[in-house]
Protein backbone atom coordinates (compact mmCIF):
# COMPACT_ATOMS: atom_id res chain seq x y z
CA UNK A 1 0.00 0.00 0.00
CA UNK A 2 2.95 2.46 0.85
CA UNK A 3 4.36 1.65 -2.01
CA UNK A 4 1.71 2.39 -4.09
CA UNK A 5 1.13 5.35 -1.95
CA UNK A 6 5.00 6.65 -2.46
CA UNK A 7 4.32 6.11 -6.67
CA UNK A 8 1.45 8.33 -7.06
CA UNK A 9 3.04 11.04 -4.64
CA UNK A 10 6.58 10.62 -6.82
CA UNK A 11 4.18 11.03 -9.62
CA UNK A 12 2.31 14.27 -8.76
CA UNK A 13 6.09 15.66 -8.77
CA UNK A 14 7.32 15.10 -11.20
CA UNK A 15 4.42 15.97 -13.35
CA UNK A 16 4.12 19.50 -11.44
CA UNK A 17 7.70 19.96 -11.77
CA UNK A 18 8.06 20.41 -7.71
CA UNK A 19 12.05 20.61 -6.44
CA UNK A 20 10.91 18.96 -3.45
CA UNK A 21 8.48 16.11 -0.99
CA UNK A 22 8.23 17.01 2.39
CA UNK A 23 6.76 14.11 4.73
CA UNK A 24 5.95 14.54 8.29
CA UNK A 25 3.40 13.97 11.05
CA UNK A 26 0.71 16.21 11.43
CA UNK A 27 -0.33 17.06 8.20
CA UNK A 28 -0.74 16.06 4.43
CA UNK A 29 2.57 16.09 2.01
CA UNK A 30 3.82 19.22 1.30
CA UNK A 31 5.45 20.13 -1.98
CA UNK A 32 7.95 22.88 -3.20
CA UNK A 33 6.83 24.49 -6.39
CA UNK A 34 8.80 27.68 -7.61
CA UNK A 35 10.12 28.10 -4.60
CA UNK A 36 6.57 28.11 -2.79
CA UNK A 37 5.25 25.10 -0.12
CA UNK A 38 2.30 23.85 -0.76
CA UNK A 39 0.10 21.30 1.22
CA UNK A 40 -1.65 18.74 -0.60
CA UNK A 41 -5.11 17.99 -0.86
CA UNK A 42 -5.26 14.36 0.76
CA UNK A 43 -5.23 12.91 4.45
CA UNK A 44 -2.94 14.36 7.04
CA UNK A 45 -0.29 11.66 7.85
CA UNK A 46 0.26 10.11 11.25
CA UNK A 47 3.54 8.17 12.66
CA UNK A 48 2.29 4.68 11.12
CA UNK A 49 1.82 6.27 7.45
CA UNK A 50 5.58 7.89 7.27
CA UNK A 51 6.94 4.98 8.48
CA UNK A 52 5.38 2.71 6.15
CA UNK A 53 6.44 5.35 3.37
CA UNK A 54 10.10 5.15 4.73
CA UNK A 55 10.38 1.78 4.51
CA UNK A 56 9.26 1.12 1.23
CA UNK A 57 12.08 3.00 -0.32
CA UNK A 58 15.15 2.91 1.97
CA UNK A 59 17.68 0.65 1.68
CA UNK A 60 18.00 -1.72 4.69
CA UNK A 61 21.55 0.18 5.18
CA UNK A 62 20.35 3.51 5.61
CA UNK A 63 17.40 2.44 8.00
CA UNK A 64 19.89 0.67 10.24
CA UNK A 65 22.32 4.50 10.18
CA UNK A 66 17.96 5.71 10.87
CA UNK A 67 18.27 3.87 13.72
CA UNK A 68 21.44 4.60 15.27
CA UNK A 69 22.39 8.27 14.80
CA UNK A 70 18.56 9.62 13.94
CA UNK A 71 19.13 10.23 10.84
CA UNK A 72 20.01 9.10 6.57
CA UNK A 73 20.56 10.12 3.33
CA UNK A 74 20.42 8.04 0.10
CA UNK A 75 19.50 8.64 -3.84
CA UNK A 76 17.51 6.60 -5.92
CA UNK A 77 16.12 6.33 -9.25
CA UNK A 78 12.16 6.92 -9.80
CA UNK A 79 12.37 4.19 -12.86
CA UNK A 80 13.55 6.44 -15.84
CA UNK A 81 11.51 9.64 -14.70
CA UNK A 82 13.64 10.98 -12.05
CA UNK A 83 16.26 10.39 -9.32
CA UNK A 84 15.57 11.58 -5.89
CA UNK A 85 17.97 12.71 -2.99
CA UNK A 86 15.86 11.53 0.25
CA UNK A 87 16.95 12.83 3.38
CA UNK A 88 14.94 10.54 6.06
CA UNK A 89 15.17 11.72 9.71
CA UNK A 90 13.56 11.28 13.18
CA UNK A 91 11.72 14.41 14.86
CA UNK A 92 9.50 13.96 18.21
CA UNK A 93 10.08 10.17 18.20
CA UNK A 94 8.56 10.14 14.55
CA UNK A 95 9.73 9.63 10.63
CA UNK A 96 9.79 12.57 8.06
CA UNK A 97 11.18 12.39 5.25
CA UNK A 98 12.64 15.20 2.68
CA UNK A 99 13.07 14.19 -0.98
CA UNK A 100 14.57 16.56 -3.75
CA UNK A 101 13.95 15.62 -7.38
CA UNK A 102 16.97 15.19 -9.67
CA UNK A 103 16.40 16.23 -13.03
CA UNK A 104 17.71 13.44 -15.55
CA UNK A 105 18.48 15.89 -18.06
CA UNK A 106 22.34 18.28 -17.97
CA UNK A 107 21.24 21.76 -18.64
CA UNK A 108 23.80 23.94 -20.68
CA UNK A 109 25.67 26.57 -19.36
CA UNK A 110 23.20 29.03 -21.20
CA UNK A 111 20.11 27.28 -19.85
CA UNK A 112 21.84 27.74 -16.61
CA UNK A 113 22.75 31.21 -17.60
CA UNK A 114 26.70 30.51 -16.40
CA UNK A 115 29.30 33.30 -16.46
CA UNK A 116 30.63 32.77 -20.06
CA UNK A 117 33.94 32.47 -18.49
CA UNK A 118 33.11 28.97 -16.97
CA UNK A 119 34.25 27.24 -20.06
CA UNK A 120 37.80 28.56 -20.20
CA UNK A 121 38.15 28.32 -16.07
CA UNK A 122 37.57 24.48 -16.52
CA UNK A 123 38.83 23.31 -19.57
CA UNK A 124 42.49 24.69 -17.46
CA UNK A 125 45.24 21.48 -17.25
CA UNK A 126 45.34 22.15 -13.51
CA UNK A 127 43.70 24.21 -10.62
CA UNK A 128 40.64 24.01 -8.01
CA UNK A 129 37.76 25.36 -9.15
CA UNK A 130 34.71 26.37 -6.05
CA UNK A 131 30.55 26.30 -6.34
CA UNK A 132 29.20 27.90 -3.37
CA UNK A 133 25.98 28.93 -1.61
CA UNK A 134 23.54 27.64 0.92
CA UNK A 135 21.81 24.25 0.60
CA UNK A 136 19.02 24.67 -2.34
CA UNK A 137 20.94 27.21 -4.86
CA UNK A 138 21.40 24.83 -7.76
CA UNK A 139 25.25 23.69 -6.97
CA UNK A 140 25.06 20.24 -8.05
CA UNK A 141 23.08 21.12 -10.87
CA UNK A 142 26.38 23.77 -11.72
CA UNK A 143 28.68 21.10 -11.34
CA UNK A 144 26.93 18.28 -13.46
CA UNK A 145 26.69 20.37 -16.12
CA UNK A 146 30.60 21.16 -16.55
CA UNK A 147 31.08 17.36 -15.44
CA UNK A 148 28.96 16.52 -18.22
CA UNK A 149 30.56 19.69 -20.87
CA UNK A 150 33.82 17.92 -20.06
CA UNK A 151 32.40 14.34 -21.08
CA UNK A 152 31.31 15.62 -24.22
CA UNK A 153 33.96 17.33 -25.46
CA UNK A 154 37.24 16.22 -23.74
CA UNK A 155 39.18 12.68 -23.39
CA UNK A 156 39.94 12.81 -19.17
CA UNK A 157 39.40 10.22 -16.87
CA UNK A 158 37.15 11.79 -14.39
CA UNK A 159 36.21 10.58 -10.60
CA UNK A 160 33.47 12.21 -8.65
CA UNK A 161 33.23 11.79 -4.74
CA UNK A 162 29.58 12.33 -3.80
CA UNK A 163 27.55 11.84 -0.68
CA UNK A 164 25.09 10.76 -2.61
CA UNK A 165 25.01 10.42 -5.87
CA UNK A 166 22.81 12.47 -7.61
CA UNK A 167 23.64 13.16 -11.27
CA UNK A 168 24.11 9.72 -13.39
CA UNK A 169 26.82 10.71 -15.95
CA UNK A 170 27.61 8.29 -18.64
CA UNK A 171 30.79 7.37 -20.50
CA UNK A 172 30.91 9.58 -23.50
CA UNK A 173 34.13 10.92 -24.37
CA UNK A 174 35.34 10.86 -20.91
CA UNK A 175 35.12 7.90 -18.45
CA UNK A 176 33.47 8.58 -15.45
CA UNK A 177 34.01 6.75 -12.30
CA UNK A 178 31.37 7.93 -9.18
CA UNK A 179 32.54 6.82 -5.74
CA UNK A 180 29.55 7.36 -3.13
CA UNK A 181 30.32 7.93 0.31
CA UNK A 182 29.24 5.48 2.80
CA UNK A 183 28.82 2.57 -0.10
CA UNK A 184 31.85 2.76 -1.94
CA UNK A 185 34.26 4.41 0.37
CA UNK A 186 34.05 5.63 3.89
CA UNK A 187 34.94 9.02 4.13
CA UNK A 188 35.82 11.91 1.86
CA UNK A 189 39.16 12.51 2.89
CA UNK A 190 39.64 8.57 2.32
CA UNK A 191 37.80 8.67 -0.97
CA UNK A 192 40.14 11.89 -2.28
CA UNK A 193 43.56 10.42 -1.11
CA UNK A 194 42.47 7.36 -3.24
CA UNK A 195 41.93 9.18 -6.30
CA UNK A 196 44.58 10.17 -6.39
CA UNK A 197 45.92 7.17 -7.17
CA UNK A 198 43.62 6.38 -10.05
CA UNK A 199 45.09 8.58 -12.75
CA UNK A 200 42.19 11.49 -12.37
CA UNK A 201 42.34 14.25 -14.93
CA UNK A 202 38.88 15.78 -12.91
CA UNK A 203 38.40 15.23 -9.46
CA UNK A 204 34.91 16.17 -8.13
CA UNK A 205 34.58 16.60 -4.49
CA UNK A 206 30.86 16.82 -3.51
CA UNK A 207 31.53 18.71 -0.26
CA UNK A 208 34.86 20.46 1.64
CA UNK A 209 33.35 20.33 4.91
CA UNK A 210 37.03 19.53 6.92
CA UNK A 211 40.58 20.67 7.02
CA UNK A 212 42.05 17.14 5.27
CA UNK A 213 39.42 17.10 2.60
CA UNK A 214 40.56 20.69 1.96
CA UNK A 215 44.37 20.23 2.14
CA UNK A 216 44.15 17.22 0.01
CA UNK A 217 42.15 19.44 -2.80
CA UNK A 218 44.53 21.68 -2.45
CA UNK A 219 47.15 19.62 -3.07
CA UNK A 220 45.39 17.66 -6.02
CA UNK A 221 44.80 20.92 -7.91
CA UNK A 222 48.27 22.18 -7.59
CA UNK A 223 49.88 18.46 -8.82
CA UNK A 224 48.23 18.93 -12.20
CA UNK A 225 44.61 18.04 -11.36
CA UNK A 226 40.71 19.85 -11.91
CA UNK A 227 39.53 19.88 -9.11
CA UNK A 228 35.93 20.54 -8.19
CA UNK A 229 34.74 21.50 -4.66
CA UNK A 230 31.60 22.85 -3.12
CA UNK A 231 31.34 24.68 -0.32
CA UNK A 232 28.03 26.40 1.91
CA UNK A 233 29.32 29.67 1.72
CA UNK A 234 28.00 32.98 0.06
CA UNK A 235 30.39 35.38 -1.76
CA UNK A 236 34.15 34.39 -3.07
CA UNK A 237 35.30 36.70 -0.35
CA UNK A 238 33.58 34.91 2.38
CA UNK A 239 34.54 31.60 0.37
CA UNK A 240 38.15 32.51 0.73
CA UNK A 241 38.15 33.58 4.17
CA UNK A 242 36.42 29.89 5.13
CA UNK A 243 38.87 27.99 3.69
CA UNK A 244 41.73 29.65 5.72
CA UNK A 245 39.85 29.75 8.62
CA UNK A 246 39.92 25.74 8.80
CA UNK A 247 43.51 25.86 9.53
CA UNK A 248 45.48 26.80 12.74
CA UNK A 249 46.89 29.82 12.86
CA UNK A 250 50.41 28.43 12.51
CA UNK A 251 49.34 26.88 8.99
CA UNK A 252 47.38 29.82 7.60
CA UNK A 253 50.16 31.51 6.17
CA UNK A 254 51.62 28.65 4.08
CA UNK A 255 47.76 27.45 2.59
CA UNK A 256 47.37 31.47 1.57
CA UNK A 257 50.46 30.45 -0.57
CA UNK A 258 49.23 27.26 -1.74
CA UNK A 259 45.85 28.56 -2.36
CA UNK A 260 47.28 31.27 -4.41
CA UNK A 261 48.41 29.25 -6.59
CA UNK A 262 45.71 26.26 -6.73
CA UNK A 263 42.56 27.95 -7.26
CA UNK A 264 41.85 29.26 -11.07
CA UNK A 265 37.62 30.80 -9.94
CA UNK A 266 34.87 30.56 -7.46
CA UNK A 267 31.35 30.70 -8.86
CA UNK A 268 28.89 31.86 -5.71
CA UNK A 269 25.38 30.76 -6.55
CA UNK A 270 21.63 31.61 -5.18
CA UNK A 271 18.62 30.39 -6.13
CA UNK A 272 15.34 32.95 -6.28
CA UNK A 273 11.35 32.31 -7.16
CA UNK A 274 11.25 34.31 -10.82
CA UNK A 275 8.00 36.15 -11.30
CA UNK A 276 5.75 34.76 -12.35
CA UNK A 277 6.30 30.94 -11.48
CA UNK A 278 9.31 29.13 -11.87
CA UNK A 279 13.16 29.83 -10.51
CA UNK A 280 15.53 31.67 -11.76
CA UNK A 281 19.75 31.57 -10.30
CA UNK A 282 22.13 34.54 -9.70
CA UNK A 283 26.29 34.14 -9.68
CA UNK A 284 28.80 35.76 -8.38
CA UNK A 285 32.31 34.93 -10.79
CA UNK A 286 35.94 35.10 -9.25
CA UNK A 287 38.56 34.69 -11.54
CA UNK A 288 41.96 34.33 -9.75
CA UNK A 289 44.29 37.23 -11.78
CA UNK A 290 47.34 37.49 -10.93
CA UNK A 291 46.42 40.47 -9.11
CA UNK A 292 43.87 37.84 -7.04
CA UNK A 293 46.39 35.82 -5.90
CA UNK A 294 48.58 38.49 -4.41
CA UNK A 295 45.71 39.77 -2.29
CA UNK A 296 45.15 35.74 -1.42
CA UNK A 297 48.63 35.37 -0.21
CA UNK A 298 49.08 38.86 1.61
CA UNK A 299 46.11 37.98 3.55
CA UNK A 300 44.10 41.14 1.63
CA UNK A 301 41.25 39.49 0.92
CA UNK A 302 38.96 42.44 2.06
CA UNK A 303 39.77 43.76 -1.23
CA UNK A 304 38.20 41.21 -3.47
CA UNK A 305 35.05 42.49 -3.60
CA UNK A 306 36.16 45.42 -5.27
CA UNK A 307 38.83 43.89 -7.31
CA UNK A 308 35.65 41.60 -8.60
CA UNK A 309 33.86 44.57 -9.33
CA UNK A 310 36.70 46.27 -11.45
CA UNK A 311 37.12 42.66 -13.27
CA UNK A 312 34.57 42.84 -15.62
CA UNK A 313 36.59 42.21 -18.53
CA UNK A 314 37.64 39.19 -17.18
CA UNK A 315 34.50 37.63 -16.83
CA UNK A 316 34.20 38.87 -13.33
CA UNK A 317 30.55 39.50 -11.36
CA UNK A 318 29.20 40.64 -7.78
CA UNK A 319 26.63 38.83 -6.79
CA UNK A 320 24.97 41.56 -5.75
CA UNK A 321 24.90 43.06 -9.09
CA UNK A 322 23.33 39.74 -10.60
CA UNK A 323 20.87 40.43 -8.25
CA UNK A 324 20.13 43.87 -8.44
CA UNK A 325 19.96 43.13 -12.70
CA UNK A 326 17.35 40.06 -12.08
CA UNK A 327 15.40 42.86 -9.73
CA UNK A 328 15.78 45.48 -12.45
CA UNK A 329 14.71 43.09 -15.33
CA UNK A 330 11.27 42.68 -13.61
CA UNK A 331 12.30 38.98 -12.79
CA UNK A 332 12.56 38.54 -8.94
CA UNK A 333 10.66 40.78 -6.10
CA UNK A 334 12.92 43.56 -4.46
CA UNK A 335 12.52 41.59 -0.50
CA UNK A 336 13.87 38.32 -2.60
CA UNK A 337 17.20 39.59 -4.14
CA UNK A 338 17.57 41.44 -0.77
CA UNK A 339 17.44 38.78 1.77
CA UNK A 340 19.99 36.87 -0.69
CA UNK A 341 22.38 39.53 -0.96
CA UNK A 342 25.46 39.55 0.46
CA UNK A 343 24.97 43.21 1.84
CA UNK A 344 21.31 44.04 2.29
CA UNK A 345 22.04 47.25 3.20
CA UNK A 346 23.47 48.72 -0.02
CA UNK A 347 21.34 46.58 -2.46
CA UNK A 348 18.39 48.52 -1.32
CA UNK A 349 19.62 51.67 -1.25
CA UNK A 350 21.40 51.12 -4.59
CA UNK A 351 17.49 49.86 -5.64
CA UNK A 352 15.77 53.37 -3.78
CA UNK A 353 18.61 54.88 -6.07
CA UNK A 354 17.33 53.22 -8.90
CA UNK A 355 13.71 53.72 -8.52
CA UNK A 356 14.22 57.42 -8.50
CA UNK A 357 16.02 57.03 -11.65
CA UNK A 358 19.79 58.26 -10.86
CA UNK A 359 21.66 55.39 -11.88
CA UNK A 360 22.73 54.96 -15.32
CA UNK A 361 22.12 51.51 -17.62
CA UNK A 362 25.19 49.77 -15.87
CA UNK A 363 23.51 50.31 -12.66
CA UNK A 364 26.28 52.66 -11.65
CA UNK A 365 25.21 56.37 -10.37
CA UNK A 366 24.91 58.62 -13.02
CA UNK A 367 26.75 61.42 -13.03
CA UNK A 368 24.64 63.92 -14.85
CA UNK A 369 22.54 64.00 -11.80
CA UNK A 370 22.93 65.66 -8.67
CA UNK A 371 21.96 63.25 -5.80
CA UNK A 372 21.53 63.12 -1.36
CA UNK A 373 21.82 59.77 0.61
CA UNK A 374 18.20 59.35 2.30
Amino acid sequence: MAFLQIDKLLETVVKENCSDLHITTGQPPVVRMSGRMIRLETKSMDGEDTTALMKSITPERNQQELQEVGGTDFGFAFGDKARFRVAVFKQRGQIAMVLRKIPTEFLTFEQLGLPPVITELITRPRGLFLVTGPTGSGKTTSLASMINYLNDHYDHHIITLEDPIEYYHHHKKSTINQREIGVDVPSFPEALKRALRMDPDVILVGEMRDLETIESAITAAETGHIVFGTLHTTGAQGTVDRIIDVFPTQQQEQIRTQLSVAIIGILSQALLPRKPKGVVAAFEMLVVTPAIANLIREAKTYRINSSIQTGRKFGMQLLDDALFDLWRKGLCDEREVVIRSVQPGELKAKIQLAKKGLLDDDGDYDDDDEWEDD
